[in-house]
């Protein structure tokens, strides 16, 4: 037998055992960690972790540290993604059993975490500003470098084919992993990173965010380069960051300054609201593109 037909023995083996198809389940709602998951079925530690070694040996699941937790996603796009995803679809989604594991998941979570502060008219603003711009080009895969709790990341998913959001704080991670499972967002991941050397190949997302974290970068032009880098053909970078009414302009010019320096070409900045503005938003794309930054 060939190699692909191997491993798909492997994984339907894997996925034979209830409780394993009950972990492989919970996991396509989002990342979990092990003690959720001991949790959720009521098993010991040692016996839930023997079931996940099995699902990512098959190439089911995929094991990362975040911080000083353990946690589990389905595996990634690469190696047997169309074969695997073929298999997981034939997972019911209506099963009482799963219906009752992700309900137990998400009382978990909310039972850990403060919910997000209510959104003002500003904040409204923003968010209507950037859900204008998935009108004017698709978002296709998205990263959100300095995702924070994820509030962002949170109203654009559902628009993104793939989600990734970049923060070095554990805690903010933390919270906006359990703010995205509970809005029943399962394209989305949250990864640690340096936004001076981010884990991800070159030409891999399609939209990136730079969330507020430009303004007080020591290098700010080292941050636009590795965002650049991780740009697609025809992609977008939008820039945003706080501002006030005296610092508006100041950062637009700065903002210019620095993607013309990178080879990117910045649209006019917006300023969210125009009057008394709280938030500096601009789009800006590969001066390659041939397009313009709209």
């Amino acid at each position: 037998m060939n190699k692909a037909t191997e491993r798909l023995m492997l994984q339907l083996k894997a996925l034979a055992d209830p409780v394993r198809l009950r972990l492989v389940a919970l996991c396509t709602h989002g990342e979990c960690s092990v003690s959720e998951l001991t949790g959720v079925l009521v098993q010991s530690q040692p016996r839930i972790s023997q079931h996940l070694k099995q699902l990512c040996d098959a190439g089911l699941l995929q094991r990362f540290r975040d911080g000083h937790f353990v946690y589990y996603r389905l595996a990634g796009q690469g190696g047997d993604a169309v074969l695997r995803r073929r298999l997981l679809a034939l997972v019911p989604a209506d099963e009482p059993v799963f219906c009752r594991d992700i309900e137990r998941l998400r009382e978990l979570r909310s039972s850990q975490e403060a919910p997000l502060p209510v959104l003002d008219e500003d904040d409204r603003s923003l968010h209507r500003a950037l859900v204008e711009l998935t009108v004017t080009a698709p978002v296709g895969d998205l990263i959100d470098i300095g995702s924070g709790q994820g509030r962002i990341l949170k109203l654009l998913a559902s628009r993104a084919q793939r989600a990734v959001g970049v923060d070095i704080d554990s805690n903010a991670r933390r919270f906006a992993r359990a703010e995205l499972l509970l809005a029943g967002l399962p394209n989305c991941t949250l990864r640690k990173g340096d936004m001076y050397e981010l884990p991800f190949p070159d030409g891999e997302f399609d939209t990136i965010i730079l969330d507020d974290v430009l303004s007080n970068a020591e290098r700010p032009t080292a941050v636009l380069g590795e965002a650049r880098r991780l740009l697609r053909p025809g992609g977008r970078l939008l820039l945003l960051a706080a501002v006030d009414s005296v610092t508006a302009s100041r950062l637009g010019r700065r903002f210019a300054k620095w993607c013309a320096s990178t080879g990117l070409r910045l649209a006019a900045p917006r300023c969210i609201p125009a009057k008394n503005p709280r938030w500096l938003l601009a789009v800006a794309t590969t001066v390659n593109d041939g397009r313009a930054a709209a």
